[in-house]
């Protein structure tokens, strides 16, 4: 299975959304949420409170 590029959590199949960016990276998002997250706003998975990337011990 693949997982969302942004939060972690796995696409079952025939669903979410492939993206491909110019350099010939994939990105693989679940919701609208996390493309526009990741790609709109620039933010990271890891400072994202709802994602599974998420340390609360390195605030």
């Amino acid at each position: 299975m693949v997982k969302c590029s942004f939060c972690g959590e796995e696409l079952p199949a025939g669903t979410g959304l492939m993206y491909v960016k110019k350099d010939g990276r994939v990105l693989y998002f679940d919701k609208k949420k996390c493309e526009k997250n990741l790609l709109k706003l620039n933010r990271k998975a890891r400072t994202t409170k709802w994602t599974k990337d998420f340390v609360k011990g390195e605030q």
